[in-house]
């Protein structure tokens, strides 16, 4: 007589979350209340953003990851924004590089200083004006540098490059009501939409068309979200008809039933989905709760397979969620996420329990990197590729950032006058454009090669200056010991 195994194979069934000690948080912080369903939290492995109150304008704390304790009341912000921050989203290309989207209708980016904020940060790198209402959501491109995405409360996304300041497409006519959130594919050829209008949208933003749509995705009036997985299915969260907390799992190829569809329970907070692309474990929390579920998605179905759930006493107000490459890969942690408080943010660090203390390498498969796979330009000429992997096995040391520099020559010149007012604007198709595209490589790369020259040249002076400043040290140091040795001192 053969028994079934009953229990599902999984080497994610036992992960289980863990907060922080009290003196790894960090405190003191007044989180934004601005009503709006962002993660308000962005981090990566050196910093840590969170949008806080401020008066007269928006602003952002920008702390380097071992700043912790009380953050003091005076600490500087990234202030430039003259309403509250809405969105927040770090450069995956460059780790001190991030965007910003505000009340005050524009996008901003900004170049954090390599140790940190010493002065409140007030001049962005780059303003992109564009939105007629105020803007919600900033996403970067996951594999093409310099491209970003904004969408804003006048339901119009824009794609910008922003090493040029140029607005590269505008899709003003694909959604008819507030875009909740969007997410890029694997590879950034489509992003998926989530819509106040109970659709999901899968579009292609350099040809300017949809590629798919699913009219009520969930059928409830709540704000829904989603994402695109690896594999290029679509994982959604939304409510039922009786207001229901739901997730379905979407195959874009047949939108008409869902692969998948659980329903959670019946609380009102909008469910915030965060993807580990390298394990297939989707984690998601729900603003004004205190717990975070997590579930392994597999090609069998029912697809979406409940793992645990982490839960603490207090509710979160935001969350951000730690690249792959922040993580500690010797405590075989796989996710760390950044809860945000009323008044605090705690780190909260999910573990897969191994009693080897070698690599795990089947927890760790190679994972995207910092190094961009495309330029803008071969991006908009209609390349894609996917990330560039890196593997953890040595547990990752960071390279040194390119600080971000904005050619303005090509903005006004010739890009903006080849776009058609009402059209879907795709700046980058028409042959006169392309040329131009073609041209600033060459010059961006012989600018490149001058700063890179101009970088040694610096770094050279400052080694000389340190040499010098020490070796008078070691002179008075030295000065100082004969004294001593002679009894004068």
């Amino acid at each position: 007589m053969s028994f079934r195994k009953v229990v599902r194979q999984s080497k994610f069934r036992h992960v289980f979350g863990q907060p922080v000690k009290n003196d790894q948080c960090y405190e003191d912080i007044r989180v934004s209340r601005v009503t709006w369903d962002s993660t308000f939290c962005a981090v990566n492995p050196k910093f840590l953003a969170v949008i806080v109150e401020a008066s007269g304008g928006g602003a952002f704390l920008v702390l380097p990851l071992n700043k912790t304790g009380r953050i003091d009341k005076a600490y500087p912000t990234v202030c430039g924004h003259t309403g509250p921050v809405l969105d927040i989203d770090w450069c995956p290309h460059n780790d001190e590089v991030i965007a910003s989207g505000s009340e005050d209708c524009t996008v901003m980016v900004w170049q954090i200083p390599e140790n940190g904020l010493a002065s409140p940060l007030t001049e962005p790198v780059v303003v992109l004006e564009g939105h007629t209402k105020r803007v919600g959501i900033v996403t970067w491109h996951p594999t093409a540098r310099n491209v970003l995405l904004s969408a804003g409360c006048d339901n119009v996304v824009l794609i910008w490059n922003v090493g040029t300041a140029e607005e590269l497409y505008r899709l003003d006519s694909l959604h008819p009501d507030l875009i909740y959130n969007v997410s890029w594919n694997r590879n950034g050829s489509l992003f998926c939409s989530a819509c106040k209008d109970k659709s999901v949208r899968i579009i292609d933003p350099r040809r300017g068309i949809l590629v798919a749509e699913r009219e009520k995705a969930h059928e409830g009036a709540r704000p829904m979200r989603a994402i695109f997985l690896a594999d290029g299915k679509v994982f959604t969260t939304g409510f039922s008809r009786m207001s229901e907390r739901q997730l379905a799992l979407w195959d874009p190829e047949n939108l008409e039933e869902p692969m998948a569809l659980q329903e959670l329970d019946s609380s009102n907070g909008a469910l915030l989905p965060f993807y580990d692309p390298d394990t297939s474990v989707v984690y998601v929390c729900g603003k004004g709760d205190s717990s975070i579920r997590y579930f392994e998605i597999t090609d069998e179905p029912p697809y979406i397979h409940f793992l645990n759930t982490f839960t603490s006493k207090e509710p979160q107000r935001g969350m951000g969620s730690m690249p792959k490459r922040g993580l500690e890969v010797s405590k075989c942690e796989i996710a760390r996420f950044y809860k945000l408080h009323e008044r605090k943010c705690e780190p909260i660090v999910m573990t897969v329990p191994r009693k080897s203390d070698l690599f795990q390498d089947d927890l760790y498969p190679d994972t995207a990197g910092p190094e961009a796979a495309l330029e803008a330009e071969e991006w908009v000429s209609g390349r894609d590729a996917d990330p560039i992997l890196i593997s953890l096995r040595e547990a990752y040391v960071p390279s040194k950032q390119r600080d971000l520099k904005v050619s303005r020559r090509n903005v006004l010149s010739d890009s903006r006058p080849a776009v058609a007012p009402g059209s879907a604007r795709l700046a980058a198709s028409t042959p006169a454009t392309s040329t131009h595209t073609t041209a600033p490589s060459s010059s961006l790369a012989g600018a490149g090669e001058a700063g890179k020259l101009e970088e040694v040249m610096r770094e050279l002076r400052a080694l000389r200056a340190l040499v010098k400043e020490q070796g008078e040290r070691i002179g008075r140091l030295e000065e100082q010991l004969g004294r001593m040795e002679n009894g004068d001192a």
